[in-house]
């Protein structure tokens, strides 16, 4: 009897609390004098960078890890609503993005330095640990090929076929079929949380990490 070749999908999904969330935020100042723009945001950059060494530890936290590399400076002369152009405003900026470990400590801070005169806060990445990541990508990589083998046994069985044997495994798009675009085996997605003012208290609130695998996979039924 000749067998008949299925080919299909398996994937999964996991979800994990976000264990480390990365701060981005920007200190800038505008003004007619480039040396006070200067000096304005250079005075808080150290003030900032001051206060994360202290905080930071790369085992223990709350910080884990700091980096402050880029600072911008220019001048542009702005135009007024009648065509005219006027004089020359001078811009400092310096970006810094700040990890934790611990995420109260992370929303306590955000709340604090957001009020700071010259500082805009960009956002919030959630992420996991590294281990964690790991971890947990092997589990949804193991759990993907289960659910192909199920997909290809339900298949071979509505079409009276008892016999399922595994001819390819691959990440998406590697079997030569080019019917469907090749996704990424492994996208991790890190949705931005929600924010919760209790008693003025900033409480940042990070929905899960979704780990998603897919696995393509051919089998001979007969």
């Amino acid at each position: 009897m000749a067998e008949t070749i299925i080919t299909v999908q398996g994937e999964y999904e996991l979800h994990h609390p976000a264990e480390r969330g990365t701060v981005g935020l920007s200190i800038s100042y505008q003004g007619d004098a480039r040396d006070e723009v200067l000096a304005l945001t250079t005075q808080r950059h150290v003030s900032l960078t001051g206060e994360l060494r202290d905080l930071h530890h790369s085992q223990s936290g709350p910080v884990t890890w700091w980096a402050s590399d880029q600072l911008r400076v220019w001048g542009d002369r702005p135009w007024n609503q009648d065509g005219l152009q006027l004089p020359i405003v001078y811009h400092a900026e310096v970006g810094i993005e700040v990890k934790f470990s611990d995420l109260a400590a992370l929303s306590d801070w955000v709340g604090v330095v957001s009020l700071l005169d010259g500082v805009s806060v960009s956002g919030v990445n959630w992420d996991l640990t590294e281990a964690r990541r790991q971890t947990l990508v092997q589990e949804a990589r193991r759990r993907a090929v289960e659910n192909a083998v199920a997909k290809a046994t339900v298949y071979a069985t509505s079409l009276g076929l008892g016999t399922l044997k595994p001819l390819a495994l691959s990440d998406p798009g590697m079997l030569g079929d080019t019917s469907s675009p090749a996704h990424p085996i492994e996208p991790m997605f890190a949705r931005v949380g929600s924010a919760d003012f209790h008693g003025g208290t900033l409480a940042l609130k990070p929905e899960d990490i979704t780990i998603a695998v897919q696995v393509h996979a051919r089998f001979a039924a007969s």
